[in-house]
């Protein structure tokens, strides 16, 4: 795939915006999910990683998750026309780049998502599938016929694990082998998706896989060894890393090996804060190296304990020092 920017044109908001700023400003990426408050994975997960890899998220908050770091107890959905005005009011303000669909917790919230992408045909639709399988059945089938019927034909990349992807997309393969991401990227072709990206495919040696394909051919791939610990939160995680990314203007073979290095760093640095499962860290940039906290140690030791000014009291503190994306208007 040739490398170049995703043409979007301003809106008059913008243009006006460019004539007041001359500095370059974050690409905007607006995101569909439920808020998740335990941070694992949710609104809370988009907004951290687009942040990180330097895009601006544009949050439209569809339902909230009651849960810790170990379970789903329960989801509330937010009514469609809720979720409408939230997109709506954003989009007619600020120029989006990129398009992510996380959960939406209802068909009424799909077709919503469905009827704004295609207002927007020329916006890339990056659509994440999570493990759903704490759902009640009848709920679950019905998501996801809604989105099998109403997302799939608009999305340009669909990202899901690889377990996922085989129940929902080949519920009836029978073959002795598991299927490969060819045979996934063809059942999602079928559907009208051109990629997909199929994460934790086991492979030998304690490795795991994860493949952007199309059913012609496999474009990228990338290895994780397999953490002791299970995490929460990853696909969430990796398929925003990839929608602020593709905004950015890369090309979508660049963009999903960048994604998945941050991914692995971000897993590589993940923490537990709760009595759950590990999160990754995706601020893990901006840690300190423990060389450098040994330094700063070492100089805070080694320094003269600074002196107060006669008229501060001894309370107050001292002042701080310083890809192309075909459009998917054909498909709906």
């Amino acid at each position: 795939m040739a490398s170049s920017p995703i043409p979007v044109p301003p809106t008059a908001a913008a243009a006006e915006a460019d004539e007041d700023f001359d500095v370059a400003q974050p690409v905007c990426v607006l995101v569909f999910n439920a808020n998740d408050a335990s941070g694992a994975g949710g609104l809370t997960a988009d907004i951290t990683t687009i942040a990180s890899v330097g895009g601006h998220p544009l949050g439209v908050v569809t339902g909230a998750y009651a849960r810790d770091t170990g379970r789903i107890f329960e989801h509330y959905s937010f009514p469609d026309d809720c979720v409408d005005e939230q997109a709506r009011a954003v989009l007619q303000d600020i120029p989006v780049r990129a398009i992510k669909v996380g959960f939406a917790g209802s068909p009424e919230n799909l077709a919503v998502i469905a009827e704004i992408s295609s207002d927007y045909p020329d916006l890339p639709i990056i659509s994440y599938m999570p493990e759903l399988s704490w759902w009640r059945d009848d709920l679950l089938d019905q998501y996801l016929d809604a989105f099998r019927e109403l997302v799939l034909p608009q999305t340009s990349v669909l990202v899901g694990n690889h377990s996922t992807l085989w129940r929902w997309l080949l519920p009836d393969w029978d073959a002795s082998r598991s299927p490969s991401a060819r045979d996934l990227a063809m059942a999602a072709d079928a559907l009208g998706v051109p990629y997909v990206l199929v994460t934790g495919m086991v492979l030998p040696d304690q490795f795991l896989d994860n493949v952007l394909s199309t059913p012609q051919a496999v474009l990228a791939s990338h290895r994780f060894e397999m953490f002791d610990g299970s995490f929460n939160g990853a696909g969430d995680t990796l398929s925003a890393a990839l929608t602020a990314l593709v905004a950015s203007g890369n090309d979508l073979v660049s963009a999903t090996q960048e994604a998945l290095e941050y991914l692995d760093h971000s897993l590589d640095n993940g923490f537990r804060p709760g009595m759950g499962q590990f999160l990754p860290d995706r601020m893990f940039w901006a840690q300190p190296e423990d060389d450098e906290l040994d330094a700063d140690t070492e100089e805070e030791e080694a320094a003269p304990a600074p002196s107060l000014p006669l008229s501060r009291s001894v309370n107050e503190p001292l002042p701080l020092e310083g890809f192309v994306m075909p459009p998917h208007d054909t498909k709906h």
